[in-house]
């Protein structure tokens, strides 16, 4: 049996999603564009309480046609999740309610240190980096989750392959010629 795309099917544009860099005193926003290729910057959300950051977040989904809610995961280097991973299961917990979108944790290991990297690289001065890193890195997070296709196969399986075979193809048969 063989599965026929045709060209609007390819590119049928499918719900963006957020990206959240969740810091002390400030969110880093990221947006994927419409495809879910490319990841895009937002201005950063200056915490307050509780209530006032899902407030804002809320309108953030609503205005840009939020699907899914990616979260960094602060896993440690060894790979254990510590205080600051339960923080944000927590405050992933509140706003999947809130919301009621889809979240997913993402291991956000070593994206402020690339973001900084690429910051310090640019030439920009110490002010303006701590008000762009965290932008920057729900960016990398977020361009990191695009790249791996995960969002395109929510099962797991990578770019369509299933045991081996291509989604949709019976018994391996890559033509379609087979059954």
């Amino acid at each position: 049996m063989r599965r026929v795309y045709n060209e609007m099917e390819l590119t049928r544009p499918q719900a963006r999603i957020l990206a959240l860099d969740l810091g002390k005193r400030r969110i880093g926003l990221a947006i994927s564009d419409p495809l879910g290729i490319t990841a895009q910057g937002l201005p950063n959300l200056v915490r307050g309480r509780k209530r006032a950051d899902l407030d804002a977040l809320e309108h953030i989904v609503k205005e840009r046609e939020v699907g899914m809610i990616l979260l960094g995961n602060p896993i440690n280097m060894s790979g254990a999740e510590g205080r600051q991973s339960g923080w944000v299961r927590e405050f992933a917990g509140t706003l999947e309610k809130r919301t009621g979108l889809p979240i997913q944790l993402w291991d956000e290991r070593l994206t402020t240190v690339e973001a900084g990297r690429v910051l310090r690289a640019s030439g920009i001065s110490i002010e303006k980096r701590a008000a762009a890193i965290d932008r920057l890195s729900a960016v990398i997070l977020l361009q990191s989750y695009l790249d791996s296709g995960r969002h395109r196969n929510p099962d797991g399986y990578r770019d369509g392959y299933r045991d081996g075979y291509l989604d949709g193809y019976e018994d391996g048969d890559p033509d379609g010629a087979g059954s």
